[in-house]
């Protein structure tokens, strides 16, 4: 809860809103790691290691830049902390690189799967990410209004991660129970993907709030939270005058003077009850208006996997395509090399290609379609 509310959610966040974020991140980390014991038991290692991991990312090359950037401040906080706790002058003077291990060893293994170099340029790259830099501007946006109290609490919740509990956090992802454990080094890369798959999903239910408060309502999303929250408590106040802010404050002089107004059977006992009613009644309790609904998540989830199913498609529709033109081209050629060597003419020759060439295109066109 403490981590949603960091991320960009409301102060109190809902509770079937955290267990439902705690579901997801627990049910990808679960696939990711079983996926990375399978690689694991395929290169034929004992335990599932960093290198498992990156395999599995290197797609998203967004996400593998950051966990690259994420690795090298690790270091780097290592490093630091070795140096204010080393007081020995020996241990300064040791190797630089023994301090750079989680950086060096990623970036010996994107070497080794890398044969472009595309992956291993990311870790070079001095650009801003725009995601990152959009998440530091909104909670920025969220922090103006905030007493001390408030920007404490959320400074103290910025500062929670999955890494600090790492027995708590291997005994929730069950571990005990695959072939292959996954080492120190690999614990932490998925305490840093459980804590970026929680930013993910606020920012992606954030956006889903936002366009269907717009849709309720046209106005609701250019006017601030607070000027929302009075405005709903003055109507309220108007609409029961009987309510302890509706009703003047008394001053001491006039205390005993002043008279209760009477409602429902006349006397003062009746609105007493009445007050219990009201109070005790469960309908009145309302979930706070700025936090992340359960229905905002279910809806981001659901847009999510159709554009990550749209992309799968999408892949493979251009890939099954190139595969059967390299197969008839090479066919084409072969038929156009036996022809020539036949015939020895090389105007038949000419004719031959061009229309295997014309062939070709053709026999694509049909295979888009």
């Amino acid at each position: 809860i403490p981590s949603l509310f960091a991320l960009g959610d409301a102060r109190r966040p809902l509770q079937e809103t955290a267990a439902l974020v705690e579901d997801i991140v627990h049910t990808q980390l679960i696939t990711m790691l079983h996926h990375a014991c399978e690689g694991a038991a395929l290169r034929g290692s004992r335990v599932i290691s960093p290198e498992d991991i990156l395999f599995l990312m290197r797609r998203d090359k967004r996400k593998l830049a950051r966990l690259l950037k994420y690795l090298q401040f690790r270091d780097y906080k290592s490093k630091i902390l070795k140096t204010l706790d080393d007081e020995d002058t020996q241990a300064e003077s040791g190797p630089a690189g023994a301090n750079q291990r989680r950086q060096r060893l990623a970036q010996d293994f994107l070497v080794w799967m890398d044969q472009t170099g595309e992956l291993l340029s990311l870790a070079e790259r001095q650009e801003i990410d725009p995601i990152k830099q959009e998440r530091m501007e909104r909670l920025e946006r969220q922090t103006r209004n905030m007493d001390p109290a408030q920007y404490a609490e959320f400074c103290e919740s910025r500062q929670l991660s999955f890494a600090k509990k790492a027995s708590k956090f291997r005994d929730w992802l069950d571990c005990s129970s695959l072939e292959l454990k996954p080492n120190s080094m690999a614990m932490e890369i998925l305490s840093y993907l459980a804590y970026e798959t929680v930013a993910q999903i606020v920012d992606l239910s954030l956006l889903v709030k936002q366009e269907m408060t717009a849709k309720t309502n046209p106005v609701s999303h250019v006017i601030s939270a607070s000027y929302i929250h009075y405005n709903t408590h003055a109507e309220q106040v108007k609409k029961d005058p009987d309510s302890p802010e509706a009703t003047p404050p008394s001053t001491p002089g006039s205390s005993h003077s002043s008279k209760p107004v009477l409602q429902g059977n006349g006397s003062v006992d009746g609105r007493a009850r009445q007050r219990k009613r009201k109070k005790s009644c469960p309908a009145t309790v309302e979930p706070p208006s700025g936090a992340i609904q359960p229905c905002h998540i279910r809806e981001a989830i659901r847009r999510y996997n159709y554009r990550h199913t749209v992309c799968t498609q999408r892949e493979t529709c251009t890939t099954f395509p190139q595969l059967i033109f390299f197969f008839f081209f090479l066919i084409h050629v072969l038929k156009v090399i036996t022809t020539a060597c036949y015939t020895l003419d090389l105007k038949g020759w000419f004719r031959c290609f061009t229309f295997s060439v014309h062939v070709l295109t053709c026999k694509i066109k049909v295979i888009d379609c």
